[in-house]
């Protein structure tokens, strides 16, 4: 043991007064910087944290108060215009077309004011006056109005071009229901194409730009120009667009009618019949006006026996149709005059149809009943006709007709 082995003779305060290494210093100083950082990088995540909270809240503000704000106009519009529900339309497409024409100044308007209103979900196919500039109560509130909608044309089954006058009254023709349809009132001003303007653009424009189909223009410009469009315009319900010019209106029915008639087999159908399209069509108008829809398919066969034999038709039908007159019975100086529609003289079908076929008789004009009748009768009053194989046994028919009061 050496002399200060019990540190009998060491000087406590000799540590103190030692200097501090200098590798000591600066693991110090390093630990106290990595400390500060530890608390700076906390602090900056705490701030980062609160920044996006407050961001997001506030943007969530700004949705939610964004929630039911859109445009509208305040009025009740300023001027007219004419818009168009298609068939198939739900209330959005038809917001999205109002706002196209400037009815409402955005569709949120008029599907948000249509919540309050379930009749917007009946809303019809059709032309609509509406104002420029309404507001989306205002839009729907006319909407539903069924004066707002432009009446449509209704075509039954036999119509004619032109008015025909029967006991004292007229019926209307298509070009009659056609210039009544085309009529708008705009600012209070009420204005429609006169029957003579759509009879004009009937008759003199090219029937390519008319919409004539094409299996029907050859048999068209050779038609005398006042029957040239008889029958392409088949029965049915016709939207018609008011405003619009003579050329306009007339080729938007008649490209609407050709669809008609496609869908009932014309020309598709008319293949096996051994007659051209048209000439079906022809075959349709002259059944239509001369039985009714229990008797057409028969009425179909004498004709399809008649042209067949050779036999004329012997139909008043067409007699009438050319002299425009409403009579079933004709005379014997009309039976005996020299005229294209006079099917006692001529053999086989007339140069047009004589009226509006309806879907019924083109479906017996493509497919007949078959047999070999060759003559009818009205024979009862309800309109029934009784159909023979000869002609004996027609006029026996006939008479007895006659002596029932059934003519």
């Amino acid at each position: 043991m050496s002399g200060d082995d019990l540190g009998l003779f060491t000087d406590p305060e000799a540590d103190e007064r030692r200097p501090v290494r200098k590798r000591d210093r600066e693991r110090d100083n390093a630990r106290a910087k990595a400390k500060k950082r530890k608390k700076t990088v906390l602090w900056l995540v705490v701030a980062l944290v609160l920044a996006v909270g407050l961001g997001g809240a506030y943007y969530g503000y700004q949705e939610l108060r964004g929630i039911g704000s859109f445009e509208d106009y305040p009025g009740a519009g300023e001027t007219d215009t004419i818009v168009e529900v298609q068939d198939g339309d739900v209330v959005s497409k038809i917001a999205s077309t109002l706002q196209e024409n400037d009815v409402v100044a955005s569709s949120t308007a008029f599907i948000q004011a249509s919540k309050t209103d379930a009749r917007v979900t009946s809303i019809q196919p059709g032309f609509y006056l509406m104002k420029t500039k309404m507001s989306g109560q205002t839009a729907v509130a006319k909407m539903i109005d069924p004066k707002t909608r432009v009446p449509a044309v209704q075509i039954v089954g036999g119509l004619k071009l032109t008015d025909i006058q029967a006991n004292g009254k007229t019926v209307a023709g298509v070009y009659s229901q056609l210039a009544a349809a085309s009529c708008t009132e705009k600012d209070g001003a009420k204005k429609c194409l006169s029957v003579e303007e759509i009879k004009a653009a009937a008759e003199q424009t090219d029937p390519v730009a008319l919409g004539v189909p094409d299996w029907a223009i050859a048999d068209v410009k050779a038609a005398e120009p006042q029957f040239r469009l008889e029958g392409l315009i088949m029965r049915g319900v016709y939207q018609v667009k008011p405003g619009v010019s003579a050329v306009e209106l007339i080729r938007s029915v008649i490209v609407a009618s050709a669809q008609k008639l496609q869908g009932a087999g014309i020309p598709g159908g008319t293949l096996n019949t051994g007659f051209r399209p048209y000439e079906v069509l022809v075959i349709a108008s002259l059944i239509e006006k001369e039985a009714i829809e229990k008797d057409f398919a028969q009425v179909s066969q004498v004709i399809y026996n008649r042209i067949a034999k050779p036999m004329p038709l012997q139909f008043d039908s067409t007699i009438n149709y050319r002299n425009n007159q409403p009579h079933i019975r004709t005379s014997d100086a009309d039976r005996n005059a020299n005229q294209p529609y006079n099917t006692y003289k001529n053999q086989g079908l007339t140069p047009t149809p004589i009226g509006s076929p309806s879907q019924q008789a083109i479906a017996a004009a493509i497919k007949p009943s078959g047999g070999d009748i060759e003559y009818f009768v009205k024979c009862q009053t309800d309109g029934t006709s009784c159909f023979s194989k000869t002609y004996e046994e027609h006029q026996a028919k006939d008479q007895k007709a006659q002596r029932d009061g059934v003519y």
